[in-house]
């Protein structure tokens, strides 16, 4: 296995980054590095894998995703400062408690690199670098080169738009300074935001008539990018531009640069509305031109007597655990497995009870999270009208019932909070008695139940580390064939940076707010994801079950369905965070305690009170970081983040 590991990584050419080291080790000493990398195709396309390496690397490490640790949909554990997720390496998850980001030496600093953060903009050089060396190779012909350019493009494209997310107005990398160029020539000052934007789509259109509209070798290639994949990004990215953290903000009014220019425009512009629901439909019909369609398939591995609701629950699982090259779905993908199972999967038996220094079980999901999941009438649990949803009395604990036992142990009690969700609440969390199918078994009838309520439950509080705080598991981040008891064997799976699901919602965001698509159109692109999820459409659910039956006939309201569905949809994939922080509803999130049931207590009637296990910390300066102080200090035309000064 770590031969076909090792052998993986050396032929599969975007997987790993590892080609930037290939190719410093087989530079020799006193070789002039550049005319070397460039001498002949081969280690051009070298040179090519190296300016990857950041690109595979963003999403690698969750803990250092800025949109996974602050939507506050998943919880790590006070007090384990010596402990993973809570080190200066990887500091993310503190971030939502707030305290340690600073100016001085910024958290996840992605413009100069550090603290869990890379150097985003020593990747733009190497990208130029490529650029500026594309003819020297004697032996690469022209499709290929054009080829190669259009990835750099991309790849320029990508990095950029990652800073602009987090700092707003960028300095553009357009070009390399020359290195015996004056010092004022590399006192680069930020673009406006619009100007950001603009260069970031310029190459994006760049790029995508020379990038192929399917990779014929997906072995070899399978990573690099097509047009699917830059139409997708073209469309996230006129999206975020258009959104209001960034669309005429007053609250960065007086976001000036050194020579009083305005970084950010006063007014909202309507009109980026319109380019991004056009860039959207273009993305989605690239993508469904070239096979792509939403993942419908029932996994059929170790998947034996099981009844249609526990398969449907299983198939929304498989929408993120899928291998990547058999789903259909998938647009963009993290290329490193996902590494955090064991932090998880709850302890469903007695073996599994002693590993819990090696698999603690301790990332929590917060009861706000929870309450996002619609009813199975599909409206939220506060709306529903027709009697199946107690919300009053939603913290109240029941016996499991038959009409819940494909999803809750029968008899066994647990909050009624539970009872009667949509399917995606059951394929996304784990809960106390709550079904755990998989873990080494194919029948429903043998599927293990999690059962949390005190430390002397298998999965209740065993020490400070392998505690889960707040009683609830990412359950959709656990491949169902992975194993927990007396052997240990994770299915390895990639998570999601862009898939249909939510290129579908983006444009139905897009249409709602350019305001001239009619409501069963913009509802009809909600409704392809809610029927895969086995929900009934938007406007039937409403009128059905909603004490609001009116709201999706106004923008406003649909602004609410649409923004709900996404976070219900992809939640535990790292966007919740960047889609709060667009549409500025972040600082609203995060003003509220974050809480979870008494998990010490074994009875039901104690267990089931909610308890505050954190109070988050987020102010209106956290929408943008700051850059390090000392490249302000060293650059007196690059301005401070607003609010940062």
């Amino acid at each position: 296995m770590k031969f076909y590991y090792k052998l993986t990584c050396v032929i599969v050419l975007c997987i790993t980054g590892m080609s930037c080291k290939k190719f410093l080790d087989v530079v020799p000493n006193n070789v002039g590095t550049l005319d070397y990398a460039f001498s002949n195709r081969n280690e051009a396309e070298n040179y090519l894998f190296g300016c990857y390496n950041t690109y595979q690397n963003l999403n690698r490490e969750v803990e250092n995703n800025v949109g996974f640790v602050t939507s506050s949909e998943i919880i790590y554990p006070l007090g384990l400062d010596d402990h993973p997720f809570n080190t200066i390496k990887s500091p993310g998850f503190k971030l939502i408690r707030g305290g340690i980001q600073n100016a001085s030496d910024p958290v996840i600093d992605y413009w100069t690199g550090g603290n869990g953060g890379q150097a985003i903009y020593i990747a733009l050089r190497r990208c130029n670098i490529m650029l500026e060396n594309i003819d020297k190779p004697f032996d690469l012909k022209e499709p290929e080169k054009k080829r190669w350019i259009a990835e750099i493009k991309f790849l320029k494209a990508f990095y950029h738009y990652y800073l602009i997310r987090l700092y707003g107005p960028v300095s553009l990398a357009k070009e390399n300074r020359a290195v015996d160029g004056s010092i004022e020539e590399t006192k680069v000052k930020r673009a406006t935001v619009d100007e950001s934007f603009a260069y970031v789509n310029q190459l994006l259109d760049e790029a995508i008539p020379d990038l192929p509209a399917i990779l014929t070798n997906r072995l070899l290639e399978l990573g690099r990018p097509t047009k699917s994949i830059s139409k997708a990004l073209k469309a996230e990215v006129l999206t975020t531009a258009a959104s209001p953290l960034f669309n005429g903000n007053p609250d960065y009014i007086n976001f000036r640069d050194k020579d009083g220019v305005n970084l950010f425009s006063t007014a909202a512009d309507p009109q980026k509305w319109t380019l991004a629901a056009k860039a959207c439909k273009e993305a989605i019909d690239e993508f469904i031109a070239q096979g792509g369609d939403l993942y419908n398939r029932i996994p059929t591995d170790k998947v034996d007597d099981v009844s249609d609701k526990l398969k449907q629950v299983l198939k929304l699982q498989s929408v993120l655990t899928e291998k990547w090259d058999q789903n259909p779905e998938l647009i963009i993908s993290s290329q490193y497995d996902f590494a955090y199972q064991g932090f998880i999967i709850p302890k469903l038996n007695q073996e599994a009870v002693s590993l819990g220094n090696s698999y603690p079980s301790n990332w929590s999901v917060p009861i706000s999270t929870t309450e996002l999941f619609y009813t199975k009438n599909g409206v939220p649990i506060n709306e529903d009208n027709s009697g199946v949803f107690d919300y009053a009395n939603r913290n109240s604990p029941q016996p499991g019932d038959d009409g819940n036992k494909h999803y809750i142990k029968q008899g066994y009690e647990t909050a009624k909070a539970n009872f009667n969700r949509e399917p995606r609440f059951y394929a996304a969390l784990g809960f106390d008695g709550g079904i755990w199918f998989g873990n080494d078994k194919g029948n429903e009838s043998e599927a293990d139940y999690v059962q949390a309520k005190g430390a002397f439950a298998l999965a209740g509080p065993k020490s400070i580390y392998a505690t889960n705080v707040t009683g609830y598991w990412p359950k959709k981040l656990v491949h169902y064939r992975s194993i927990m008891n007396q052997r240990v064997s994770f299915a390895n799976f990639k998570l999601p940076v862009m898939r249909l699901a939510g290129l579908y919602l983006l444009y139905a965001e897009a249409l709602n707010e350019e305001g001239t698509a009619s409501k069963s159109d913009i509802l009809s692109w909600v409704d392809k994801v809610r029927t895969r999820a086995g929900l009934s459409g938007v406007a039937t659910a409403w009128q059905t079950y909603s004490n609001k039956p009116g709201k999706p006939d106004s923008k406003e309201g649909r602004r609410e369905i649409i923004r709900q569905e996404r976070r219900i949809e992809l939640c535990f994939e790292g966007q919740a965070g960047w889609d709060l922080r667009r549409w500025k509803e972040l600082q609203a999130v995060l003003s509220r305690p974050l809480q979870g049931w008494s998990i010490n207590e074994d009875a039901s009637a104690n267990y089931y009170r909610p308890r505050t296990v954190m109070v988050p910390t987020f102010g209106l300066k956290d929408y943008l970081w700051p850059i390090k102080n000392s490249e302000v200090v060293v650059n007196e035309n690059l301005i401070q983040a607003i609010y940062w000064k």
